[in-house]
């Protein structure tokens, strides 16, 4: 079998957390998504957990560094980012580096808010900056008191390119 003949798959897996924040004009976004009315979470961007998981599943996968190497939260350009916009930045350089997005899957772990009204709305907001399907997770702490101070992101993305022999053919 000549492994040159079949596609080249990477998987890569993103992982971000935030606290909750005690500014009371913080806002909450998940996904794209805001909650009007919800603790907001303490960061450097607008701390879109789900966006940033996913920037970082993509990153990993591609081989190009983390969000924290390509978007540093020491760059005032990113203060207050719109998180699912820097997640297009990812998907676009994943893409110019030969790669194509097959899908990324999403979990958030938190006790509040609930997502399952919204939960659509965050997949085509992430699936937008991606260009390919984005599935999204709640989960909850189960009282775990560890998890409870914040919103924890876990993601994985799936690239593929087309078979060495045939990159090198064209």
């Amino acid at each position: 079998m000549n492994l040159d003949q079949w596609p080249e798959l990477r998987i890569g897996q993103g992982f971000d957390v935030h606290p909750w924040s005690e500014e009371p004009d913080r806002v909450l976004v998940l996904g794209g998504v805001v909650f009007p009315g919800e603790q907001g979470l303490d960061g450097h961007s607008d701390s879109d957990v789900a966006a940033h998981a996913c920037t970082d599943a993509l990153f990993g996968a591609a081989g190009l560094g983390d969000i924290g190497t390509n978007f540093p939260d020491t760059d005032p350009q990113h203060a207050g980012a719109d998180s699912v916009a820097l997640l297009r930045l990812a998907a676009e350089r994943v893409l110019e580096a030969g790669w194509t997005i097959a899908n990324v899957d999403c979990t958030l772990i938190l006790d509040r808010p609930r997502l399952a009204g919204v939960r659509s709305e965050m997949e085509v907001n992430l699936a937008a900056a991606v260009g390919a399907p984005v599935t999204v997770k709640g989960k909850r702490t189960e009282g775990v008191s560890g998890l409870q101070g914040g919103v924890q992101g876990h993601a994985v993305a799936l690239l593929w390119r087309p078979p060495r022999s045939s990159r090198e053919a064209s």
